[in-house]
């Protein structure tokens, strides 16, 4: 990318405190910090998150239509889920320390948090990524198209989005009492597979895989076995910033991540 930036200039940043920056809070376990070039001037054609989760929070179904994303995971375990568009398959990983995955732009997907003190890296390939929250298109698309087009009982229909009133970001919202990941079927786990190729049903609160395959040449990255890898971060070391609330949740688009 070609830059423009005047590295005379004084108002040239080159360092900034991602505690400053929090685009989204849903608890003091479970928010997002933002870092783009809006936050850092000489950034150039990169962005990122900083996430935080506790068990079993995700940061909900969404797409970026303008950027790819490798997801690191620091610390913790988290399932990182994506459609493929071109074999219409949901792809499943359980990733732990040390261990990535990449989400080609456009393509759908979702993070979750498989245990406490979860510590997400996600990387954009733009300065300031697009998205589009699956919560934003279910409450803003008009009911009766959703009901005409899939054949659904439009005051069901009606009754179960009511309560989605806002953007979700990181889920279930706070005041849910209902948790939905819960009760789904164990995952199925072969014998000396890598837990980052595994593709199958998957259980929230099933303690991280420890068991790993031998590396092969066409086998993704094994987990970091250094004890840092193994290190846990705590998000109340963090102070997040308060004033997370100064987005527009009532537009359709978004031109930050989450």
């Amino acid at each position: 990318m070609t830059s423009y930036m005047d590295y005379t200039s004084p108002q040239t940043e080159f360092a900034y405190d991602l505690n400053n920056s929090t685009f989204f809070k849903k608890d003091p376990y479970n928010y997002i910090n933002l870092l783009s070039v809006k936050q850092l001037n000489t950034l150039g054609n990169s962005s990122l998150l900083d996430i935080y989760l506790s068990k079993s929070n995700v940061v909900e179904p969404h797409y970026h239509q303008n950027a790819s994303e490798l997801v690191y995971c620091i610390s913790g375990s988290a399932e990182i889920a994506l459609m493929n568009p071109f074999t219409n398959e949901f792809l499943h990983y359980l990733v732990q320390p040390a261990q990535v995955v990449n989400i080609p732009q456009g393509w759908w997907h979702y993070e979750m948090a498989t245990v406490d003190n979860t510590h997400l890296l996600a990387i954009f390939d733009a300065p300031i990524p697009e998205v589009i929250f699956g919560s934003d298109i279910l409450r803003l698309t008009p009911t009766n198209i959703l009901a005409y087009t899939y054949c659904l009982d439009q005051e069901k229909l009606e009754n179960a989005l009511a309560p989605l009133t806002d953007t979700v970001i990181i889920g279930p919202p706070s005041n849910c009492s209902y948790n939905p990941v819960q009760g789904q079927s164990k995952t199925m786990q072969k014998p000396n597979q890598a837990p980052i190729q595994q593709q199958a049903q998957f259980k929230p609160n099933q303690a991280p895989i420890q068991q790993q395959a031998p590396m092969q040449s066409n086998q993704v990255i094994q987990q970091n076995q250094s004890t840092k890898s193994n290190q846990t971060f705590q998000p109340s070391q963090v102070s997040p910033n308060q004033g997370y609330y100064n987005q527009m949740y009532g537009q359709q688009y978004y031109q930050y991540p989450y």
